[in-house]
């Protein structure tokens, strides 16, 4: 399989959404979503405070796809505006398995954006890095995140107990994963 890390880009359309690149311009709406906490109450780490740190998620996203194990976050663009991100990262090319994770700004909740969000990502992820697997792990509270899932095929395999550490306390953390002969 040829080296998909140091390609351009891959910009993904759908229906109502860009899927793209996240670059330094975008760091006020990742600031804005990841300083909403209602919006990262489920996401896995602490509310942003302090506007830079958004601007150094953005350089992380850039580095992942140079990381050993490499992802891509893309950014979701719906009307102009980025209103979340997406990736899969983690990727273990000789397993062919990688990790899903999304985020959406409060305002474009229920418009069924994440869905198609996840119906391209996913396609690409089995086509472009010839999973078997693709994995998500979900706080045991956030019923939209797992309904979402469900409905794509997603199944729950178990629970990894306090395996996230966020706000000041431990979270069990449900493990999910769909396979690409159930895609």
């Amino acid at each position: 399989m040829p080296d998909r890390t140091h390609s351009p880009f891959p910009i993904i359309q759908t229906p109502r959404l860009t899927l793209r690149e996240l670059v330094a311009g975008d760091a006020p709406a990742i600031f804005a979503i990841h300083g909403d906490a209602e919006a990262m109450r489920w996401f896995g780490c602490d509310v942003m405070v302090d506007p830079a740190a958004a601007s150094q998620l953005i350089e992380i996203f850039t580095h992942w796809r140079s990381m050993p194990n490499p992802g891509t976050r893309w950014g979701i663009e719906y009307q102009g505006e980025i209103i979340g991100s997406c990736g899969l990262f983690k990727w273990d090319k000789n397993g062919k398995h990688c990790h899903i994770g999304y985020e959406l700004a409060q305002g474009h909740w229920g418009q069924g954006l994440m869905r198609e969000v996840l119906l391209a990502i996913l396609a690409w992820g089995f086509e472009h890095m010839a999973l078997n697997r693709i994995q998500a792990q979900v706080h045991p509270q956030n019923m939209a995140s797992i309904k979402s899932l469900v409905s794509l095929g997603f199944v729950q395999e178990g629970c990894f107990r306090e395996a996230g550490f966020w706000h000041g306390q431990h979270h069990d953390l449900l493990q999910y994963a769909l396979l690409k002969r159930d895609w």
